[in-house]
């Protein structure tokens, strides 16, 4: 499995992207966070093969 991390605080988008993505291949592993607090979080208990991550986003950025 190809394990993706998908950080985006917008709910409709996110599910927009899940959808595309498991569309896309159905080998992708898609976890979710809605912050970067969180997607950092994950990223320390797991390995991802990619990060989407959005930019502007409350708690902390994208670019942080």
């Amino acid at each position: 499995m190809i394990q993706i991390l998908l950080i985006e605080d917008e709910e409709p988008i996110r599910r927009v992207l899940v959808r595309i993505l498991s569309e896309e291949n159905e080998k992708y592993e898609i976890t979710e966070a809605d912050n970067g607090k969180d997607g950092l979080s994950l990223l320390e208990k797991k390995i991802f093969d990619l990060v989407l991550c959005d930019i502007k986003m409350p708690i902390i950025d994208g670019i942080d």
